[in-house]
């Protein structure tokens, strides 16, 4: 962390047993507080799946003994204060933030809220709603990217309890009754597996408060399941979805990840990464081949760790810290047959769009670094952004704080200070050692989200290993150098390790 802040990071035990994490940054005119409790959705019982988010989410949108939601949206406007909540696989977190000034006044409007919250019938009512019109609707209907990527997790983690989304399925949430959300808030929001973290311009006396007033939570001993590890697939096996009206064709991959932040090694796959395809960077190799080069789509990434709202967010936020990792390329929407047949007449005769080429390229490309390595100057050039690149992680004392409290979910200290150091000591070896230890593209799993007009060609091009050509329009085509030409010869003969395609109805989508 920066000196200029002058913080200070205090890993405590309090008095009942819960962990505090303290950043203290005298010169700031804010105050963050993160109460953060070990019972993401892996908690969810057995055909109750979403309730953990359904409690959170009644916590944060609903009232308290005292005012209602309305009345406490009102009070804190004028003070710019703001809370919410973020539940993952293994963590709930609350987050409150508000300007030193409001402090006091805004503190009994967030004790009221996770000491006695109202649990109201009309606010129940309106959160799962809201909930069950995402699980039904939204995630099929709002961005195939993020439908892609919740299904890949679907598939990776099937039969676990890593396996539903956040937000349930689509019966588990009709199922969730206001009894459950009390029972759960009772039974899991306690003070027993609750970290608190603060973070700003802070006295020794409010946090003296805040301490005592948590451990006023639910004393019930809570164990959270162990998490679900990832599935190991047999070849490459992809699952396609179809829908009407899809956009292109969505691609997610992901394969088992045996590492986490904790490992030492992970600073060597952060660099491999980082050259691949860092998220909404255009420097990466599957962005300049497949975007910059080829004009496909929008852009094309790589990540070695579940990367939150990938679609909104331009750095990895905090909050999302999981045991079960997985390596993935994510592929945004190309373009369908039917789409290129309407734009461009000379491709007429075209059976199926981008999407089989553009999975073959992205996977060559892993393999080249796979087989190859990285060069020494491609290693230097990458860890040099990369040095800097991660401090632009925590700019904010909500980030700072955050990213403290997953370094200790990883049991770590300060992980971006200290993968700064482990960076500065790699070398290309280490980098290509690591990859060719822990990256496989012939094991792994593929979803992809396209037009039901799209579905069987593509899925007989992928099981028959049928040769994809780059698919241009003849002004496109003239444009390019000879070499880009040569290599989309290589690439749409490319063989994947493909073992078993099936095509999944959307609306029969997580089940």
């Amino acid at each position: 962390m920066m000196k200029a802040l002058m913080l200070t990071i205090l890993f405590a035990a309090t008095m009942f047993a819960q962990q505090l994490v303290e950043l203290k940054q005298p010169k700031s005119n804010k105050v963050v507080i993160k109460l953060r409790f070990a019972n993401g959705s892996i908690s969810d019982p057995q055909g109750k799946q979403g309730l953990t988010a359904a409690t959170a989410n009644l916590i944060t949108q609903g009232g308290t003994k005292d005012m209602t939601y309305s009345e406490i949206q009102d009070k804190i406007y004028p003070w710019a204060a703001g809370y919410y909540a973020q539940v993952d696989k293994q963590v709930t977190t609350f987050t409150f933030m508000v300007h030193v000034d409001f402090l006091d006044q805004f503190y009994p409007i967030l004790k009221g809220l996770m000491l006695t919250p109202s649990f109201a019938d009309a606010d129940f009512r309106r959160v799962m709603k809201n909930q069950q019109n995402y699980v039904d609707q939204v995630i099929r209907a709002s961005s195939d990217e993020e439908y892609s990527k919740k299904a890949l997790e679907d598939l990776l983690f099937r039969g676990t309890n890593y396996q539903h989304k956040v937000q349930g399925t689509s019966e588990s949430v009709k199922s969730i009754t206001l009894d459950d959300i009390k029972l759960q808030y009772a039974n899991a929001f306690t003070k027993n597996n609750l970290t608190i973290g603060i973070a700003g311009n802070y006295s020794d006396a409010f946090l003296k408060l805040l301490k005592s007033d948590m451990a006023m939570l639910s004393d019930k001993k809570f164990a959270a399941p162990a998490p679900g590890k990832a599935n190991t697939p047999d070849g490459v096996q992809v699952e396609i979805i179809a829908k009407d009206n899809a956009f292109g064709s969505a691609i997610f991959t992901g394969t088992p990840l045996a590492i986490t932040r904790s490992s030492k090694e992970f600073a060597a796959l952060m660099v491999a990464n980082s050259y691949l395809g860092e998220h909404r960077k255009s420097y990466g190799q599957l962005y300049q081949k497949i975007r910059e080069t080829r004009s496909m789509n929008y852009g094309d990434y790589s990540y070695v760790e579940w990367y939150n709202n990938g679609g909104g967010a331009m750095l990895p936020p905090s909050g999302v810290p999981r045991s079960s990792n997985y390596f993935a390329l994510w592929i945004r929407p190309v373009q369908i047959a039917k789409q290129l047949k309407t734009q461009y007449k000379e491709l007429a005769d075209i059976k199926i769009g981008h999407a089989h080429f553009a999975l073959r390229m992205a996977i060559r490309e892993v393999d080249n670094i796979i087989n190859k390595g990285l060069s020494k100057e491609d290693f230097e050039a990458t860890r040099t952004f990369l040095r800097s690149y991660i401090k632009l992680y925590v700019q904010t004392p909500n980030e700072q704080l955050g990213y403290l409290m997953d370094s200790k979910f990883y049991g770590r200290k300060d992980f971006i200070s200290e993968v700064g150091k482990e960076l500065s000591k790699l070398t290309a070896k280490d980098v290509n050692a690591a990859v060719k230890k822990y990256w496989r593209t012939n094991n792994m799993f593929v979803t992809i989200v396209t037009d039901r007009s799209e579905a069987d060609e593509l899925a007989k091009s992928l099981k028959e290993n049928t040769p994809s050509p780059m698919a241009y329009s003849e002004a496109v085509k003239a444009g390019l150098p000879k070499e880009v030409l040569a290599e989309d010869d290589i690439v749409a003969t490319y063989k994947l390790n493909v073992k078993n395609v099936t095509i999944v109805d959307s609306k029969d989508t997580f089940k």
